[in-house]
């Protein structure tokens, strides 16, 4: 339903637009049913080509822009946006795998979430772009 395409590195004259590396997350499609109050985990597993990654959730309710759930690294670094309390959404991340795990759901909860690889920038810092393509390929959400 929704492309996903996180690039530390590519020119403008590569439409459409490609990005090096091999890095990518993978995310089951389809839809889970649940009901309120129970808990659920969502699976999202990705394929890095250095040590170090971050991942993101995200959420994305109907006729509204994706909002910024969590991040975990690999580290053991991360964090949660005030929204997304912990004691409700986490996620751990192990090997190569972020499961989103949601605890005592709540009607709200229905919606789209995704989750997002942040490359690692060594040297001269670059832009990152994040573009968000709809079923007939035009750019939703981008951020620079």
């Amino acid at each position: 339903l929704i492309k996903v395409l996180l690039c530390a590195d590519f020119a403008v004259s590569d439409l459409p637009f490609k990005c090096k590396g091999e890095d990518k997350v993978i995310q089951p499609g389809g839809e889970v049913i649940a009901a309120v109050g129970d808990s659920l985990t969502l699976n999202c597993t990705f394929e890095k080509t250095t040590t170090h990654a971050y991942l993101f959730w995200y959420k994305q309710e109907v006729n509204s822009y994706p909002k910024y759930m969590l991040k975990r690294g690999t580290y053991g670094t991360g964090e949660n946006s005030p929204e997304f309390e912990e004691d409700r959404f986490d996620a751990e991340l192990k090997d190569k795998s972020v499961p989103l795990k949601i605890q005592k759901l709540h009607v709200s909860d229905s919606a789209l979430y995704y989750c997002a690889l942040q490359p690692t920038v060594k040297g001269n810092s670059k832009t990152l772009y994040l573009n968000l393509w709809s079923k007939n390929n035009t750019i939703l959400h981008n951020i620079h």
